[in-house]
């Protein structure tokens, strides 16, 4: 599913978080949001998932106007920084919740849960709570949770910012493992600029709610368009 971001605005009280953004993003991509603390990101992020409203402007996923579409409407599957899970349901409960209130057949939900354990390699823990688990195990969970209901777009807002350095350089190397099987378009929020150039297929870099540059990352790395983007991305 491609996402077409036209004109966006948002505000919260006095403060512009996003002025008059546009930006197209390709089915299939692996796309990266980029830049300083408060530049946007993460509330861009919001908005496509339906979890925030603009001011002013228009969100089209696959060429259709989204920008009222409910949370429930749109096929997207959402990650968030803390996981997220329910720490009362297994493993297993917990990837499969999304199908289960979408009325799914049982041997469907048995037969989706098993395919995505094996994908994350965590057969052997369907049985165990959240509790029970590492960081990196977690969020690999909450990766197959997003996943389970086939969503067309795959959000990810800052994954692997709570984890230690080793656990979030294997966690990048799966998710671009990942990408490549099940080839959802994908946009993630990051801090880590390291991480963006390692992963993604193209990145957006934000200032101050605007957006400074977009393309693939040899592009934008090797021909920043404005000092910003030159400084920003050679401090890693």
């Amino acid at each position: 599913m491609s996402i077409l971001i036209e004109n966006l605005s948002k505000k919260f009280l006095t403060s512009t978080v996003l002025d008059h953004i546009n930006l197209e993003i390709n089915t299939g991509s692996l796309v990266a949001l980029v830049g300083p603390s408060g530049s946007g990101k993460s509330t861009l992020l919001r908005i496509i998932a339906g979890l925030e409203l603009p001011d002013e402007g228009r969100v089209w996923l696959a060429g259709k106007d989204a920008t009222l579409l409910s949370v429930q409407d749109r096929e997207i599957g959402f990650v968030f920084q803390n996981y997220a899970l329910f720490n009362h349901m297994t493993v297993y409960e917990n990837i499969a919740f999304g199908l289960n209130i979408r009325n799914t057949n049982s041997l469907t939900i048995t037969n989706r849960v098993k395919q995505l354990l094996q994908l994350i390699q965590l057969e052997k823990f369907a049985k165990r709570y959240p509790s029970q688990l590492s960081g990196g195990q977690k969020q690999r969970v909450a990766l197959a949770r997003a996943l389970a209901v086939n969503p067309k777009i795959l959000l990810l807002d800052e994954p692997f910012g709570a984890l230690d350095y080793k656990v979030r350089k294997e966690l990048r190397d799966w998710l671009r493992k990942l990408h490549e099987e099940v080839s959802v378009t994908t946009v993630f929020v990051t801090h880590d600029k390291q991480e963006a150039l390692e992963v993604a297929d193209e990145l957006v870099i934000f200032q101050r709610g605007r957006i400074e540059q977009s393309g693939t990352v040899k592009d934008v790395y090797d021909y920043p368009a404005t000092n910003f983007v030159s400084l920003y991305l050679k401090q890693i």
